[in-house]
């Protein structure tokens, strides 16, 4: 086209992470840091081993009127910093350098978990399972620690050794690090595996090569290349529009483009239309308290409803297939991942749509016997879609004897095992079908058989965006917790009405005068519910301070006794005599203990009490970001 200052070519992706590593290819200096964690890179990894597209490059030839400072991406050598780049990378570094990171630095890669936990990581393709059709590839993609031992039961057990090359060859591990450049290792793997009754698996490992590595070594990516002649003014727009477009296709927006091929409006059905309510607008307004937007379920998203949906579908697809005597690998999954998304009939959408409703609007009330009212309060988002499901398929029955305590206790184990932050859909679909099961006499479900609480795991809860932490808040609500000025509990009406939310027993201003780190008086340990109008009596003061306070009380608080006071406090687990005695150290040695024993109530199981550290670093935030959301609506 005349005029164009842009050309569109593919690239061998080999060559692209060479560039980058001479530093031929670099970034402008101000682009944020590569901050992949370990699900998205074993994603991308998953793609470019299926040779799915994972999107375009722009680039911008140097030399021209743009003279930003460049920047090798993270992890090049040191020379790479002494090469003068021919070109930048507008849009796709993050790509980049995790593609870098793991197939041709040859290092360990530095990322964090769903937990945000910093870690190192090898990343691995299990041979076996890649080459399983009916394996989701993204769950063949295996990240080991940095000895690349996996271990369990808190590092007493190995269950994963590919500490050396024989031992990847005997796992039929293949290191991700050496996509590119397979000879080596296949020359060890077949003298590994020499001789005749080895042929299969030598065999294994040459289709490996061609269904999976040979999709690394001819790997094309599109670059848009934009030449040296583009202003500055346009490198900018351009640079804006691709780190801030719009919305990307969604599994919806696709689905909703099948359905109207045979004339049904799926966009109608869950946003509404000519003044009636959408099932988004239904669900939002489900169990909405008096004067507030929305009710719990407002964050339940379109693809959430699908996911619920489908699961009844594949349940059902396989239940008729064990009904035509298919067994195994013939048995279709029971899924609510995209591709089963995308597979959902238009008729089964029709057939399970109002019981799936149901199910989420007594998901919704089923939280609220919890005394989890709002989305801010909500451990895990994704957890709401097996919760509704599974009350879609039983009904009622969950509330009928023991079933009540057998499935508030498989929630909190989701919520104190922390095993709904990532990789959720494996997991939803188990649960799905684990659970209901459970009820009527089958065994535990997986969710509360992994479950294992540490007991040091209470000090580092400090960030509302922790599950455990609003469990925390929501199970001393749920167990009779008073306000420490009105001896109200905290029922659906005294919550919103007195504007409960979570606040320091021993305060902030207290703490810091005292020497003491956020990273401690910010934990749970140091943290309860009270009303709005309580935590202004609380103030900065010492406890002995603001306890005398309500003893006394004012013109608008009545005194409260002593003893009356006590039974306020005990019924948030914590000591009288330790609080009123000011003594910080004793009360949180004292609160975690009862916490973890309400914690072990809960879900039904012991926690973990030794001294092994879990394995990371935690970066929940520091000190002048903990607590943001209360410093911001000055109510501490």
């Amino acid at each position: 086209m005349a005029g164009s200052t842009f050309q569109t070519n593919p690239f061998d992706l080999n060559k692209l992470l060479e560039d980058c590593h001479r530093g031929v290819l670099q970034l402008p200096d101000f682009q944020r840091s590569w901050v992949w964690d370990e699900d998205r890179i074993k994603s991308l990894i998953a793609s470019v081993s299926r040779a799915f597209p994972v999107g375009a490059l722009m680039a911008l030839d140097t030399g021209g009127p743009v003279n930003f400072k460049p920047r090798p991406v993270e992890g090049a050598p040191p020379e790479a910093k002494l090469v003068a780049p021919q070109s930048l990378l507008l849009d796709g570094q993050q790509r980049m350098t995790s593609l870098y990171q793991v197939t041709l630095r040859g290092k360990v890669v530095e990322t964090v978990t769903p937990k945000k936990k910093k870690v190192k990581r090898w990343f691995y393709i299990d041979i076996r399972k890649a080459l399983d059709p009916s394996v989701d590839r993204e769950e063949t993609i295996v990240g080991v620690p940095e000895d690349r031992i996996v271990r369990t039961d808190f590092g007493r057990e190995t269950v994963l050794d590919l500490s050396s090359p024989e031992r990847e060859y005997a796992s039929l591990m293949y290191p991700v690090f050496q996509a590119f450049d397979w000879d080596r290792w296949q020359d060890g793997f077949d003298q590994y595996w020499r001789g005749d009754t080895h042929e299969a698996t030598r065999q294994q490992f040459r289709d490996f090569k061609r269904q999976v590595l040979e999709n690394f070594k001819y790997y094309r990516v599109p670059v848009i290349s934009l030449d040296r002649s583009t202003s500055k003014e346009a490198v900018c727009v351009v640079f804006e529009k691709v780190n801030t477009g719009g919305k990307p296709l969604d599994a919806f927006e696709l689905v909703t483009a099948m359905y109207a091929a045979s004339g049904y409006e799926l966009r109608k059905d869950w946003y509404g239309d000519d003044g009636k309510k959408g099932r988004h607008r239904r669900l939002a307004e489900a169990m909405r308290a008096p004067g507030a937007d929305t009710g719990i379920l407002a964050g339940v998203a379109n693809t959430d409803f699908l996911q619920a949906t489908s699961l009844f579908f594949t349940r059902e697809r396989r239940r008729a297939a064990e009904r035509a005597g298919k067994q195994g690998k013939e048995l279709p999954a029971v899924s609510g991942n995209r591709q089963s998304l995308l597979n959902l009939p238009r008729e089964e959408y029709e057939r399970y749509q109002t019981q799936v409703e149901g199910g989420f609007v007594q998901a919704a009330k089923f939280l609220h016997t919890l005394h989890i009212y709002r989305i801010f309060d909500l451990p895990y988002q994704s957890q709401i879609v097996p919760l509704a499901a599974i009350l879609a398929d039983i009904g009622d029955a969950w509330d009928h004897g023991a079933n009540r305590a057998k499935f508030v206790r498989w929630y909190w184990n989701g919520v104190f095992g922390e095993l709904y932050g990532s990789a959720v859909e494996t997991r939803i679909a188990r649960d799905f079908m684990e659970v209901p099961a459970w009820l009527t006499g089958g065994p535990e479900p997986s969710t509360v058989s992994e479950t294992m609480f540490r007991a040091d795991r209470l000090k580092t809860m400090r960030m509302r965006l922790s599950a455990a932490y609003k469990g925390v808040n929501a199970l001393l609500m749920k167990e009779g917790a008073q306000d420490f000025r009105s001896g109200q509990k905290f029922d659906h009406a005294v919550f919103f009405g007195e504007n409960v939310d979570i606040h320091h027993i021993f305060p902030q201003k207290w703490c810091k005068e005292h020497g003491i780190k956020a990273s401690v008086y910010d934990s749970i340990i140091n943290k309860t519910p009270l009303s709005y109008r309580t935590n202004r009596i609380v103030g900065g003061d010492a406890p002995s301070v603001y306890l005398a306070k309500l003893e006394k009380g004012d013109a608008r608080t009545p005194a409260i006794d002593r003893d009356t006071l006590d039974g306020y406090l005990t019924s948030h687990l914590i000591d009288p005599a330790i609080l009123r005695a000011d003594d910080f150290e004793a009360f949180m040695d004292d609160r975690q203990k009862k916490l973890l024993a309400l914690i072990e109530r809960a879900t039904g199981k012991a926690a973990y009490r030794g001294e092994e550290q879990e394995e990371g670093e935690d970066v929940e935030g520091d000190e002048d970001t903990m607590e943001a959301e209360l410093i911001i609506s000055g109510k501490e």
